[in-house]
């Protein structure tokens, strides 16, 4: 098992690798931002892995997420990432939540970081001040959709968006502010003006494990294969350097 972080060990360290291993993050939606966080944080050593998704992988996301094959069509986003991580790392030890996040704080008990990857608003919100207020530090995807441009991606607190103007974006700070949320949550956002050709929004129903149901208007953003890839390993870079920071 050495052997399959010996790469990563020449930059870091075997006690950075150390560290790595005993962490717990966990990565919030696996479409394609949070498939390739999720991988790459199991790539990296990153020892426990809570991955919560209630989707099935479909044609249209084939274009751009790693779960999506015509092989894996029809199944859940969890298990076939969850097939990934463990044939990347047998060692890894996975929590799998397959139902839809909206405030179950729970799941974040021993978690030492949260990636969001959420693209409905009020998940993602319920998230964001859970984080929040148990002083998780979280890192949040704010900006893939409507893109071509990975090379417009940044990081930085939520204070410090440029592009607040985004439609996605301006609603999120606009909610989180109402809960008194104006800064110390750090995001991956993008310079780059959104655009789509068409926009696309249906009405859609969510029946979680519990029996709750749920219903909200989803818009459906373009999408191509370059920014949500790589704004999944922007946080999931961010996420290994503040676990090993200080460490020579």
């Amino acid at each position: 098992m050495d052997e399959i972080f010996s790469r990563n060990e020449l930059y870091w360290g075997k006690d950075a690798g150390k560290i790595l291993a005993s962490k717990h993050a966990a990565v919030f939606g696996l479409g394609g931002v949070g498939g390739y966080c999720a991988e790459a944080l199991a790539r990296a050593g990153v020892g426990r892995l809570t991955i919560v998704d209630f989707d099935k992988v479909s044609p249209s996301n084939i274009n751009r997420q790693l779960a999506a094959l015509h092989s894996t069509c029809g199944r859940k986003k969890t298990d076939v990432t969850a097939e990934r991580l463990k044939d990347i790392n047998p060692d890894i030890e996975l929590i799998v939540i397959d139902d839809f996040y909206t405030d179950e704080e729970e799941i974040l008990e021993g978690v030492d970081f949260a990636a969001d990857a959420i693209d409905t608003l009020r998940a993602k919100i319920s998230l964001l001040e859970a984080c929040y207020k148990r002083r998780i530090p979280v890192i949040s995807s704010m900006g893939a959709g409507n893109r071509i441009a990975p090379e417009e991606l940044y990081i930085s607190d939520i204070s410090e968006i440029e592009n607040k103007n985004a439609p996605f974006v301006s609603n999120c700070i606009y909610q989180l502010k109402k809960l008194g949320i104006e800064k110390g949550i750090t995001v991956v956002a993008s310079r780059e003006r959104p655009f789509s050709r068409e926009k696309i929004q249906n009405k859609e129903t969510v029946i979680k494990k519990s029996g709750e149901k749920l219903e909200f208007t989803k818009i459906t953003p373009a999408s191509t294969p370059f920014v949500a890839s790589c704004g999944g390993i922007f946080m999931a870079s961010y996420i290994v350097r503040k676990f090993i920071e200080g460490i020579k």
